[in-house]
């Protein structure tokens, strides 16, 4: 229970009350992998009190397994070698939540250690113990996600009997920012507003991006994790919202070529112990503070080395190239959409750094933890950023450094992160090497197979 709580079983007994009380029979619970999955399912009321009390075991396969349920080959932490014990969980009170069509409440998990301690492969610690280096030096976070995400008028059967190909997207055509489709799909789009605010996953903008069924997704930007949280629900709620109708969205990087990637921009900005926003400073450029200036640097600095956590998988980097709205080297600008580091400037309440080299695809709190790590870097060393982009950022970006070029694909990602003193530093190294292991099992499980491209190139001709 929360540590504010002076009688937490008194407060949990009220709690089985109410929902006894409401004619609710079970909760549910969720937790994320490594890839951002949340892996659930429905407890018992007395099971749930159980959980909160003495805390919770689940297989812990789901921190040894890929997206499709296949267990890492070269794994340390967990496989057949280990006999799959369970990992513990505890359930975070003030995570609570309402599922309405589901008539139960849902609560976040994450996982912890034997002892009770912080578990060195949960994606949401790894973000909370940075938090908590933050708080040492008198820093909060404030940040929140957008995201870009497509939609057709596919069914999970469908899209499969079709493989993946001539899909039917929710409407036809380009119309970014068309009020006419926000209003004749009015029902959809305030639907899912409805939804996520149910579930305390505000969306503060929501409209067509361009290209056929595509939207995008601001939410409302909040302290610490719970922004990470926010961004983990809405992410899997938004496709069970569209699959009750029998849509589909998926949030992969990029799913044609024909069309830009789906992004997953993450602001930023860090608050005093009251609240003022440390980034903003009306009397320096662009109203930028010291603080802010370092941020920048950091960010700069160390983001290649982090950039497997925020384009974790094969299909990320056809959306890091020139042309697609996505950067391909560790740039800054201000009120520059071509960079990789946006500044904002504004009141004290608006100045604010973008990342705009996250994917949709990426687990969200392992976004927040790599671009706060990277941030801290260039706080502790008081680092200066080289000179802000102006105009095309593509332009420049050949030109820069190796250090600051992101890398080419996923292996070659997960190579800098293995060599990155900074992210063992910052993500301890059982995290860091386990992360490394499973992104290039994920390279190995894409190499393995025959696709399309290699078909259509060399079948008759080769």
């Amino acid at each position: 229970m929360a540590e504010n709580e002076e009688n937490p079983a008194e407060q949990l007994q009220d709690k089985l009350a109410a929902y006894r009380a409401a004619g609710i029979a079970r909760v549910k619970i969720g937790l994320t992998d490594i890839d951002g999955v949340l892996r659930g399912k429905y407890v018992s009321l007395e099971k749930f009190a159980a959980i909160m009390e003495k805390g919770g075991g689940f297989c812990d396969c789901v921190l040894g397994w890929d997206v499709d349920d296949q267990l890492y080959d070269a794994g340390t932490f967990t496989g057949w070698h280990s006999g799959f014990p369970d990992a513990r969980y505890r359930l975070l009170t003030a995570s609570e939540r309402w599922l309405a069509e589901e008539n139960c409440p849902y609560f976040i998990g994450e996982f912890v250690a034997e002892d009770g301690g912080p578990h060195a492969l949960c994606p949401r610690t790894r973000l909370t113990e940075l938090l908590d280096r933050l708080g040492e030096r008198g820093m909060r976070l404030f940040s929140g996600f957008e995201y870009e995400f497509f939609v057709f008028l596919e069914t999970p059967h469908s899209v499969r009997d079709k493989g993946y190909r001539n899909l039917l997207p929710l409407t036809p055509g380009n119309f970014g920012y068309s009020v006419l489709r926000t209003s004749t799909g009015s029902e959809r789009f305030s639907g899912l507003m409805e939804l996520m605010a149910q579930l305390r996953c505000d969306v503060e903008g929501l409209h067509c991006e361009t290209g056929p069924g595509v939207w995008e997704a601001a939410l409302t930007p909040t302290e610490g994790v719970e922004a990470a949280d926010r961004a983990s629900l809405f992410k899997t709620f938004a496709k069970v919202f569209f699959q009750k109708q029998d849509c589909m969205a998926t949030f992969m990087a990029k799913w044609s070529m024909a069309y830009p990637g789906q992004s997953g921009h993450y602001h930023f900005s860090l608050l005093d112990e009251a609240g003022r926003n440390l980034f903003h400073d009306p009397e320096g450029v662009a109203g930028m503070s010291d603080l802010q200036r370092w941020a920048v640097a950091g960010v700069q600095r160390y983001l290649p080395e982090y950039l497997s956590l925020i384009a974790p998988t094969v299909n990320s980097y056809t959306r890091l190239v020139k042309g697609a709205w996505a950067p391909t080297a560790s740039t800054w600008g201000i009120e520059n959409r071509t960079a990789a580091i946006r500044v904002i400037p504004g009141s004290a309440s608006r100045q604010h750094i973008e990342a705009r080299a996250p994917g949709a695809d990426a687990n969200p709190y392992l976004v927040a933890a790599a671009v706060v790590a990277a941030a801290l870097g260039g706080i502790d060393d008081r680092s200066e950023p080289g000179d802000a982009v102006l105009g095309n950022a593509y332009d420049v970006e050949d030109a820069l450094a190796p250090q600051f070029r992101f890398a080419a694909n996923l292996g070659a990602a997960a190579d800098r992160l293995e060599a990155s003193g900074h992210a063992r530093s910052m993500l301890g190294n059982a995290f860091v090497d386990h992360f490394v292991m499973s992104r290039r099992f994920e390279c190995a499980q894409y190499e393995r197979h025959v696709n399309d491209w290699q078909l259509d190139r060399y079948f008759e001709i080769i």
